[in-house]
């Protein structure tokens, strides 16, 4: 009888590892992962990596540990990416426009090019706020102000030369105004002083929005559709601003990475990715889910790259 129940033991085995079980065929190492993040705390990066990494050890048994690394906008890690071990137990969060921006900038220590993205999985969508406070109410009345005070409005946004500053210069193109950007380290920091009335507003993303409806005013968001968790708050096509845009987050490895393990964690984080549970409360959240893996990364890069530098035209950071 002990014989026979081995044996079933080892038939039920041998399907498992035929079909491949999620806690078998999706482990990276056998080492925690760790997920670099260079931003602060709270900011959408952040909040993103730490659902990832719960899946992650819950359903596939990979340990993977969120590290929060700031500074420069996030260019003091992604100038360190190729100096991580490339053994797969090291990924790093990475931004678009930020990471095709930060090199136009005097002293930045790395290029678009030495990034080496290997997995895409959101997209957080412009939104334009005010303190809950603020004697704006409206988009209208906040842009009439702009124009009454040129050059004295300030908003504040996550990092320089980043989606958030693109987004501002953007406003005063189509808007015809002069708001002053003003930089913080990322998402998590700035909330305070918008909540506070420090700065006038911020030009941020939906999911900041949502997280603190109590406490800010949302005037325009640049979705297709009004989203369901702010349904009184404009998009910028309605008010005539042909204007849908953000910021889109992913990971890199270090380009030495075998592609091997660079196609086996593209594929990993697109199972996170397709989480049932984690999809709806990110979505319901105003995260817009998308799945870009390693083989279309090229391609993608290539579609976004003319976009991201005609903002930066606008801007005045290339030349006409």
């Amino acid at each position: 009888m002990q014989v026979r129940k081995i044996a079933s033991l080892l038939g039920m085995l041998s399907i498992a590892l035929i079909n491949g079980s999620p806690a078998a065929a999706q482990v990276i190492s056998d080492k925690p992962i760790q997920y670099i993040i260079p931003f602060p705390a709270g900011g959408e990066s952040d909040v993103v990596a730490r659902l990832q990494s719960d899946i992650s050890s819950k359903q596939y048994k990979q340990p993977m540990v969120v590290i929060n690394r700031a500074g420069a906008g996030g260019a003091l890690v992604w100038s360190q990416l190729n100096n991580y071990p490339n053994d797969g137990t090291n990924i790093i969060g990475v931004n678009i426009p930020h990471i095709m921006l930060q090199p136009l900038q005097e002293g930045t220590q790395y290029k678009t090019d030495d990034i080496n993205s290997v997995y895409y999985y959101h997209f957080t969508p412009d939104a334009l706020m005010v303190s809950a406070d603020s004697p704006y109410k409206t988009y209208q009345e906040f842009v009439a102000a702009a124009k009454k005070n040129p050059g004295k409005m300030t908003l504040a946004g996550s990092a320089q030369y980043s989606a958030n500053h693109m987004a501002t210069e953007r406003l005063n193109k189509l808007a015809d105004v002069k708001v002053n950007y003003v930089p913080f380290k990322g998402t998590g920091d700035l909330i305070a002083s918008l909540i506070g009335m420090h700065v006038d507003g911020a030009m941020g993303y939906l999911p900041l929005a949502i997280q603190q409806k109590n406490r800010v005013r949302t005037l325009a968001i640049a979705t297709e559709q009004r989203h369901p968790a702010l349904p009184d708050v404009p998009t910028f096509k309605e008010l005539g601003l042909n204007w849908v845009d953000g910021a889109y987050r992913g990971i890199a490895m270090p380009k030495s990475t075998p592609i091997e393990t660079q196609k086996k964690m593209s594929d990993f984080m697109a199972k996170l990715n397709a989480d049932p549970a984690t999809k709806k409360r990110l979505e319901e959240g105003g995260f817009v889910l998308v799945d870009i893996p390693l083989e279309k990364i090229p391609s993608f890069m290539k579609e976004k790259e003319p976009l991201v530098m005609e903002d930066a035209r606008n801007a005045g950071m290339l030349k006409k």
